[in-house]
């Protein structure tokens, strides 16, 4: 029997719960959440599903199955956490990116950039989700890429200039990872209104199955089908 997932989609503005592509529950995240006040909203608004297996989406470098930094729009008390514990079942941790670029993928060399609170990034190829932090990368001004292209960029620079800035930085950054493709994900993709050359629009709900397929056993090997770097 295949076990059912529950996952979860750590958000700075929101986080969003997950028991299949239809049935969905979100709650108001932002910086004064922490770990355990999370844990109380998740248990109560999931009280009546059932599941076997929990996948989380952060938004924080995640290494081997566990978050390594504290988040930049969250409250603090995450690095120690032990969601296994506090929810009762087996818990894998994924940067939050990375799982909605592994649900988005489709083939080939593939680039994802989640256009939401801040810049999220991850590239996947053949078997392998490789997290990235692009959104730390020197911008103009002395900021970060993420300064720019994120939500604050956005409300800052007008929606027209903000368009300008995300539709270049996409050309530049498809071609110097290799992409095949890039796939947009994030709240604020749809604002867009010219998608350049080789870019697709992804679908938030992507990081449903991109948890799902966090689960996955390659049936000749029995061990994860997914290598997450």
């Amino acid at each position: 029997m295949k076990n059912k997932i529950l996952v979860i989609d750590v958000g700075g503005s929101n986080v969003k719960l997950m028991i299949s592509r239809v049935a969905r529950k979100k709650f108001k995240s932002g910086r004064k959440l922490t770990p355990r006040a999370m844990v109380q909203q998740i248990k109560r608004l999931v009280a009546d599903w059932e599941f076997d297996a929990i996948s989380v989406g952060f938004p924080a470098p995640v290494r081997n199955g566990k978050i390594v930094t504290e988040p930049k729009h969250l409250g603090s008390g995450w690095v120690t956490f032990n969601f296994q514990k506090a929810l009762g079942k087996p818990v894998r941790i994924i940067n939050d990116a990375a799982m909605q670029a592994l649900g988005s993928y489709h083939g080939r060399r593939m680039l994802f950039l989640g256009l939401g609170t801040g810049l999220g990034s991850a590239l996947v190829w053949d078997s392998y989700v490789l997290s990235l932090e692009l959104g730390e990368l020197p911008y103009r001004n002395g900021s970060i890429i993420e300064d720019y292209l994120g939500k604050a960029g956005q409300t800052r620079l007008g929606k027209k200039v903000w368009q300008r800035d995300v539709q270049r930085a996409l050309v530049q950054l498809k071609k110097s990872l290799i992409a095949d493709y890039v796939v947009l994900g994030g709240g604020n993709a749809k604002e867009l209104n010219e998608i350049p050359k080789g870019i697709e629009l992804g679908h938030n709900r992507n990081a449903f199955l991109g948890g799902v397929r966090l689960w996955q056993i390659d049936s000749r090997t029995r061990r994860p089908k997914w290598q997450i770097l």
